[in-house]
């Protein structure tokens, strides 16, 4: 594949440069063709070093992110313009130093050109550093649902600036990569299963037996709904005006709508045990206690 990609302009001078040096010629115009022989030599080079760079970070990067993937345009020409532009820089001075140039004043001048830009683009520079440690810790990718500063949404776009959300309620949340890579994430997408705790009370008048009663009235119920695992059941706490119970439970799906799903089959058959067997849940309420012979007093 190398092979093929030498081009026509330096196979002559390939040429030109042998014939040169089997035929008597001028100091000149040896010279002249040297010159052009060793500048056509280092454009051959990076004509194949680009190549090579374009191929294996194609192979490295469909190995990261897949053929497929949304972010692999942006990946890709990112890192494929910022490598073109080191190595056509090296090579180009290379070829300045053996023409017999002094580059020592240039790459000073470089480096001070190259502080002032990357002092001026710093914002946009930190964006695009943050949209590649994205592309390659993967925190999230797109198609995931995800919670960033109390803002959720499903990721849609990886860009090299910025990253695009829809939120729940619609509208499209973009936030720069930097803010992103600096920030707390919730990835739900990635969630194996759901822990829930789930709390209710019942009446201070709830006889003992079914106190007891009702943890275990938990485990049977929650064993029986699918893609849900018990954990526990408690008789909690003694509330202000209710016995309080809590209970934990593990939904094994990452999905938010079979959640709520099990949780609504939960509260109906929870609410119906209840009402078969006459136990009350609490709600707030006070009851005041009148002692007669005071009222009597007065």
């Amino acid at each position: 594949a190398l092979m093929g990609r030498f081009h026509s302009a330096v196979v002559f001078l390939i040429v030109l440069m042998i014939a040169a040096n089997l035929t008597p010629l001028g100091d000149k115009p040896f010279m002249m063709i040297k010159k052009l022989f060793i500048i056509a030599v280092f454009f051959q080079l990076g004509i194949w070093s680009s190549y090579l760079i374009g191929h294996f970070l194609m192979r490295y990067l469909s190995r990261r992110t897949g053929l497929e993937s949304e972010i692999m345009p942006n990946a890709y020409g990112a890192l494929n313009v910022v490598s073109h532009f080191l190595v056509w820089t090296i090579l180009v001075l290379l070829t300045l130093d053996n023409l017999g140039v002094n580059i020592t004043a240039l790459i000073t001048g470089l480096g001070i050109g190259g502080i002032a830009i990357a002092l001026a683009v710093q914002n946009v520079l930190g964006d695009i550093l943050a949209s590649m440690s994205i592309i390659f810790d993967k925190p999230f990718e797109v198609g995931d649902f995800i919670v960033v500063e109390g803002a959720a949404g499903t990721v849609e776009s990886i860009g090299l600036k910025t990253t695009k959300i829809r939120s729940l309620s619609g509208e499209q949340l973009v936030f720069p990569n930097k803010q992103l890579n600096e920030t707390r994430i919730n990835n739900y997408k990635r969630m194996e299963e759901r822990r829930v705790v789930f709390r209710f009370g019942v009446v201070y008048q709830t006889s003992y037996a079914h106190l007891k009663r009702i943890p275990e009235m938990m485990k049977e119920l929650l064993e029986k709904v699918p893609k849900v695992r018990f954990d526990r059941a408690h008789f909690h706490n003694y509330g202000a005006s209710s016995l309080d119970f809590e209970i934990v439970y593990y939904i094994l799906t990452s999905d938010y709508l079979q959640y709520m799903d099990a949780q609504q089959s939960i509260n109906l058959e929870l609410f119906r045990r209840f009402e078969e067997e006459g136990v009350e849940f609490a709600y707030p309420t006070q009851t005041l206690f009148l002692n007669a012979n005071s009222l009597t007093s007065k």
